[in-house]
């Protein structure tokens, strides 16, 4: 066994300076311990029993970006992550000097310092408080330090973990709002092994809604008026938070004016005061009405606007049938397409676009409907007014040919509004014409005016009218009795259609054409043929003329002839169907 020695000086030996204050043991192993300070605190350190997975008092002697050096009284210094001590701003919260408790995680890193961990010694001290919370369901206050993957990190003492989830009733997307907040939680789930902590301030959310809801339920009439927050805006409308209850406020009972989007009105978190129109306690639904505490402008409307007075507003939407003008607030008119314009009835309302300022005048006011009718046509003078005066009935006048359509011809005469030439109005005789072989577009005609009709805003003229009616004098030219000699232009069953001057044509019915039995007209007669016939019968309303060819042959015509079987009603059935 090796004996210790303590070193002394000789004669022939001198004890080298660094070597005083050191033991020697001599043998197979030399042993040397210095009598220093540091040899006295290597020896109190060994004393201690520094343990892996202990709690130690330990004071802070560096602090960097990247890590704090704490000394816990062992043979070297160990590391903490600087992090650990960042607040949700980021700024360091430890200094130089502080005295911390530190978890030691490991006696020996890689680089030979202890691991340290300040989360974990918190987490340990206050672990049976929160564990005790936790069985309780009793809430912790902490404060949100910083956002996280999935959602924040919370301060109750030690970090623990508030999901996105967790966070509130409804889905929050906005997180860094919280960050700096004190609230309470609720511990949901830890794992003292792993050092894991989840918070929930949804549950304690939950918990005030339902006492709050049953408290709010209890109260809750119809017609009561109840303020409330806006929790929630869509596009029908918004959810408004009343105290545990949520009702919706339809966008139609948001305004008594045009909404355009809830969004424009409201913002999430405003506060409004409501109204309650309906209330299901069975469903716990809850309808609401921010217009119906508001004056209903219509109260007034009448008092307000008049017929025949002149407003202005802003068009606040263009339909095909006509433009809104908002009056004011909540009060609406509509400019119909037949009060745009004295000659257009169907105006375009394409000139027109919403957020334009327009004046009108107002036209009828039906408060009860909430309808006003507006025109902006009375603002110009009415060119109808002066018509009739310029153009009285039967002046000849000239225009020109603006539009070729299947009941007549449109006649630009030099005026704001056209004149029509309908297909009834073009010749005394001609019954059927194809407008488009005699008419061009653009082609001058002369014609007569036939009517001005203010009112229904027509303006007439005829062709025809340039001459005199051929069946006015028709009885003076062919007396009833009298002969006379024309062409068969049409064959029927019933008779034959004779023309005995240019566009006027009389019947021989079946019965006039022989004094044989006459089956069919054709036996007898052919189309072109000239036959001689004697007028019997002039109807000059119905312009309808009855002729007898066998008349003629019988030598029968003279101004008082009446053929046989002639009564009123053998002549009437006989000239049935006749049209000339």
């Amino acid at each position: 066994m090796p004996t210790k020695q303590t070193v002394t000086a000789t004669k022939s030996f001198q004890i080298p300076a660094w070597v005083k204050g050191f033991d020697f043991v001599q043998g197979d192993e030399t042993e040397v311990q210095a009598k220093t300070e540091f040899g006295d605190l290597i020896n109190s350190s060994a004393a201690k029993n520094f343990a892996e997975g202990e709690v130690f008092m330990g004071r802070v002697v560096n602090v960097t970006d990247d890590y704090v050096m704490v000394d816990i009284g062992y043979k070297q210094e160990g590391l903490v992550l600087a992090k650990e001590f960042r607040s949700y701003d980021g700024t360091l919260k430890v200094k130089t000097g502080d005295e911390i408790q530190v978890y030691l995680e490991k006696l020996e890193s890689a680089m030979g310092n202890l691991v340290l961990s300040k989360d974990k010694a918190e987490i340990l001290k206050a672990w049976d408080k929160i564990s005790e919370a936790c069985e309780r369901g009793e809430a912790v206050e902490g404060t949100v330090i910083a956002k996280v993957k999935g959602g924040l990190s919370v301060d109750i003492g030690v970090k623990a973990f508030l999901p996105g989830s967790q966070i509130d009733i409804r889905p929050v997307k906005n997180l860094d709002k919280y960050i700096g907040k004190t609230m309470e939680f609720k511990v949901i789930k830890f794992n003292k092994k792993r050092g894991n902590i989840v918070l929930s301030r949804r549950a304690i959310l939950q918990d005030e809604r339902g006492k709050l809801r049953d408290e709010t339920l209890s109260q809750l009439q119809e017609g009561m008026i109840v303020k409330g927050i806006v929790k929630n805006i869509t596009d029908y409308g918004a959810f408004i938070d009343l105290g545990g209850v949520d009702g919706l406020l339809h966008i139609t009972d948001m305004s008594w004016g045009r909404v355009k989007h809830p969004s424009n009105l409201l913002n999430v978190g405003d506060e409004v005061d409501v109204k309650i129109l309906k209330y299901d306690a069975s469903k716990e639904r809850v309808s609401l009405g921010l217009k119906q505490v508001q004056p209903n402008p219509w109260e007034s409307a009448k008092d307000k606007y008049f017929p025949g007075t002149k407003v202005a507003g802003e068009i606040v939407s263009v339909k095909d049938y006509g433009v809104f003008v908002e009056l004011s607030d909540g009060i609406e008119g509509l400019i119909h397409v037949s009060e745009m314009s004295w000659t257009n009835k169907k105006a375009p309302v394409k000139n027109f676009n919403v957020g334009e300022k327009i004046e009108a005048v107002v036209l009828e006011v039906d408060v009860e409907n909430k309808r006003i009718s507006l025109g902006i046509k009375q603002l110009m003078p009415n060119p109808w007014d002066d018509l009739a005066n310029k153009y009285p009935v039967g002046k000849t006048i000239e225009g020109t040919v603006k539009a070729i359509v299947e009941f007549g011809l449109f006649m630009d005469v030099g005026e704001e509004v056209d004149a029509l030439i309908h297909v009834s109005d073009i010749s005394w005789t001609k019954k059927t014409t194809v407008l488009t072989e005699e008419y061009k577009v653009g082609q001058k005609i002369k014609a007569a005016v036939v009517s001005v009709d203010r009112d229904n805003q027509k303006f007439c003229l005829g062709l025809k009218q340039l001459e005199e009616d051929p069946w006015k004098r028709i009885e003076e030219r062919m007396p009833v009795g009298s002969a006379l000699e024309g062409e068969v232009v049409r064959l029927t069953d019933f008779g034959a259609f004779v023309e005995v001057e240019t566009g006027i044509e009389g019947l021989v019915h079946i019965s006039e054409i022989s004094e044989e039995r006459v089956e069919k007209p054709s036996d007898k007669l052919e189309k072109g043929q000239k036959v001689k016939a004697v007028v019997i019968s002039i109807d000059k309303t119905a312009k309808k003329i009855a002729l007898s060819i066998k008349a003629v042959a019988a030598g029968e015509f003279k101004a008082h002839y009446k053929p046989e079987d002639s009564s009123a009603a053998t002549l009437a059935s006989k000239l049935k169907g006749f049209k000339v």
